[in-house]
């Protein structure tokens, strides 16, 4: 018959497939699958996340016989021996299965078991099982099982199916099912494709840490790993602000000291600092109970790079130089003890880094690996008023840097700022802190005044108001043009982004990333015409 018929072609040899009928060892996999079920159904471990128990229930409730058997070179060979007759005898040994067979000559089935079959076994086989070791005692059942949620009923099914058939306990008590490393554009990585990216060569390029640091940033419960060098390269300038910090320290004398008492600080800053620690530990220790290691990593980078590096550190500069020798050796204590926190907080996501740092800051008795997690909580070392002031100080300074940036004010440059109406609880922040905020904020003078001036940009805070009088500093007709300029630029961009979204042929037809970027772009482009048409009220109001 002159037919056309499709061939099929083996993915990896390239060659023809045919399809031959040999006889296979069989599981009864449906006998397995039972306690397998109940053991999630009655909480005695539990999948993460809990959307991926209905793909293993799916699984179970629809097995079929599981072949074992596999004609490979490789592999754990199938323990059955056949005599003269084909009569067959399972054993765990030859001698075994001779004795069996009251010693007829014996040949061994050249298969061998399947690789799943054979992994299923890993929690007791690594452990000396089927002898009663001491590492069995000692630890199983184990913990936690973290793996890809791609092999959850190749892998995770066979070991819960397994251990229950032979020993008749649960392997761990909690599944954590991460998602696949894919490229930035959420496409899986393939050689074929070619956007593999290599970790050697990340590593390589950007160290283990930053890498580290990445991905678990990144390990949202059910998310999309999409990794990109950009990401990893922003990860890596994390781990140097850390390290210039550390130097920072170092330079300025700041020492672990023995016996420090964190709640016996008296400078504000120095409570303030305390407290964000313990808040932080908090942050992350929820996270991890949780599982949900990319709020860890973000709650780390924020309180590391924002808190420590940014704003304690510019913090401590004038205490560091006070004329007073207790303020200074407490800012000192402070600081090293601050640092040792996020170095201890750290360590899990980026410990070569930390380690190092942990060395170099002091002679310890102990490596940073083996040091205690820290317990102290919130409530011990919370200072209400503390945070309350610097909160204060941190959101006046903000808004003056933001006001200069959308103003262009040359970074460079010192201004003035006028006091409008400010109650007797503000007055006594600034002062406090006035050396702080006129540093970081870059303020040549500070004046009081009863109503702000024409030309002034207001900064309402707790308590009262500045204002920034901007009129004789900038070219305001020169800004306004900028401004205007850029918001009409921008309004095209969205104008185009907007009609490709409300156009169904293109959400039809475009790949699935392509839409979910174009969205990105123009969720960004409103954000900044947001602030760009703030900063034209404001030129506005001045001029």
């Amino acid at each position: 018959e002159n037919k056309k018929i499709m061939q099929p072609f083996g993915d990896r040899s390239k060659v023809i497939i045919e399809p031959m009928l040999t006889d296979q060892w069989y599981v009864d996999a449906k006998k397995l699958a039972g306690p397998a079920m109940d053991a999630i159904n009655e909480g005695r471990t539990q999948i993460l996340p809990e959307r991926e128990k209905k793909v293993y229930f799916h699984w179970m409730e629809n097995i079929e016989p599981w072949c074992i058997s596999r004609q490979l070179w490789w592999g754990h060979q199938v323990p059955v021996w056949y005599d003269e007759d084909g009569k067959e005898y399972c054993a765990a040994s030859e001698a075994e299965a001779q004795s069996m067979a009251g010693g007829k000559t014996l040949t061994r089935d050249p298969d061998v078991l399947d690789t799943w079959f054979s992994s299923g076994l890993w929690p007791i086989g690594t452990l000396g099982w089927p002898n009663d070791t001491e590492e069995m005692k000692r630890y199983f059942p184990t913990s936690v099982l973290i793996t890809g949620f791609d092999i959850l009923f190749f892998w995770v099914a066979r070991m819960m199916m397994m251990q229950l058939e032979v020993v008749d306990k649960e392997p761990f008590h909690t599944i954590y099912l991460h998602a696949l490393v894919r490229d930035e554009k959420g496409v899986k990585m393939s050689k074929t494709l070619g956007n593999v990216i290599d970790p050697l060569d990340v590593i390589d390029e950007f160290g283990a840490d930053a890498l580290r640091f990445t991905m678990t940033s990144m390990a949202a419960l059910g998310g999309t790993l999409k990794l990109s060098t950009e990401r990893i390269a922003g990860y890596r300038n994390f781990g140097t602000k850390l390290w210039n910090a550390a130097r920072f320290a170092e330079m300025n004398e700041c020492k672990p000291v023995a016996g420090f008492d964190p709640k016996a600080t008296t400078q504000t800053a120095n409570k303030w600092i305390v407290g964000e620690t313990a808040r932080a530990r908090a942050a992350v220790d929820a996270a991890y109970d949780s599982y949900r290691f990319n709020e860890a990593a973000l709650a780390l980078y924020a309180h590391v790079r924002g808190t420590f590096c940014d704003w304690y550190v510019e913090f401590a500069k004038p205490l560091l130089q006070s004329d007073d020798a207790a303020v200074v050796a407490e800012t000192r204590a402070t600081m090293a003890w601050a640092l040792d926190q996020c170095l201890i907080l750290l360590h899990p996501i980026m410990p070569y880094m930390t380690e190092q740092l942990w060395g170099d800051i002091a002679k310890r008795p102990k490596m940073l690996v083996h040091t205690d997690w820290p317990s102290y909580t919130e409530a011990d070392f919370a200072d209400d008023a503390a945070d309350k002031e610097m909160r204060w100080a941190i959101g006046l300074i903000e808004q003056i840097r933001s006001v200069r940036a959308e103003m262009h004010v040359n970074a460079g440059a010192k201004i003035p700022m006028l006091r409008l109406s400010l109650d007797e609880a503000g007055r006594a922040a600034y002062a406090r802190n006035a050396v702080l905020i006129e540093r970081l904020a870059r303020i040549a003078s500070v004046a009081d005044v009863e109503t702000a001036p024409k030309g002034a940009i207001t900064l309402p805070v707790e308590g009262g108001a500045f204002c920034l009088p901007l009129g004789d500093i900038i070219d305001v007709a020169a800004e306004k043009a900028r401004l205007e300029k850029s918001i009409a630029k921008l309004g095209g961009e969205m104008g185009g982004l907007e009609k490709k979204l409300t156009n169904e042929k293109f959400i039809a037809n475009a790949p699935e990333e392509v839409v979910a970027e174009n969205r990105e772009r123009l969720a960004q482009a409103a954000d900044e015409m947001g602030k760009l048409r703030a900063a034209l009220d404001r030129m506005a109001a001045i001029g």
